[in-house]
């Protein structure tokens, strides 16, 4: 039978020395807001973040934004940033920042609603007070990247444009639970792409899958969660008690 969450939480808790912390960090670390680029990490995060990476084997920030980005808004030292999903480690990876700039280059999209991000395009529709024609318009370009070779797929209130490599969340998860030996995890994400996050901890000795739900969130992240919390003060709430 397997061990309430709570009980997996506290004995995450009782031996950090043996254990792993990843978050995505849109959403789950920082709260969403209107302009990707004015994410910005609580410093009530970013404290607890500091005394978690002094306790814990391994706390790893893993999210799809650019890692370079990431590592500054992060800002946490002994923390790990792994930027684009994880596709910056795949051997292919300078190929695909090409064709990825080229599509960007002619994507029918206002600049100020298209993120370029080093390893992926992402169209936003947040502001667009018709989502219904919002997303009829970005059919159109989700299948000109796929005629391209490229993979599509919609989160919150955007569609991702990405390589079509075999490197996820799940899979940079995974690379940085082997480097460490580590059998024991916690992964919180909101969105689509931390599934594969989720995955990645099937097997291990302890799993805690946290999701910070919303609207927004997918339904299949919430029945796959061992947890779910409101936002991401809540999450720093369960934060504090590790």
């Amino acid at each position: 039978m397997a061990t309430a969450p709570d009980r997996r939480l506290e004995q995450l808790a009782a031996a950090p020395g043996a254990a792993a912390l990843f978050f995505d960090f849109d959403g789950v670390l920082a709260p969403i807001v209107e302009r990707p680029a004015d994410a910005a990490l609580p410093a009530a995060t970013r404290a607890e973040l500091g005394r978690l990476a002094g306790r814990y084997a391994l706390v790893a920030v893993v999210s799809g934004r650019p890692g370079d980005d990431l590592g500054r808004r992060v800002g946490v030292e002994g923390v790990v940033c792994v930027g684009s999903h994880g596709l910056e480690l795949d051997p292919e990876a300078t190929r695909w920042r090409r064709t990825l700039a080229a599509f960007a280059a002619a994507a029918p999209w206002p600049a100020a609603e298209l993120e370029r991000k080093e390893l992926a395009l992402a169209f936003h529709f947040r502001s667009r007070p018709d989502e219904h024609a919002a997303r009829r318009e970005l059919e159109t370009i989700a299948a000109a990247a796929r005629a391209r070779g490229l993979v599509t797929r919609y989160g919150r209130k955007v569609l991702e444009v990405l390589p079509p490599a075999g490197s996820h969340k799940g899979t940079a998860v995974r690379r940085l639970l082997a480097e460490q030996r580590l059998q024991r995890a916690l992964v919180a994400g909101d969105d689509t792409t931390d599934l594969d996050a989720f995955a990645a901890l099937e097997g291990l000795e302890l799993a805690l899958r946290v999701a910070v739900a919303s609207p927004e969130a997918p339904r299949a992240l919430v029945e796959a969660a061992d947890l779910v919390v409101g936002s991401p003060d809540e999450l720093l709430a369960l934060l504090r008690r590790l």
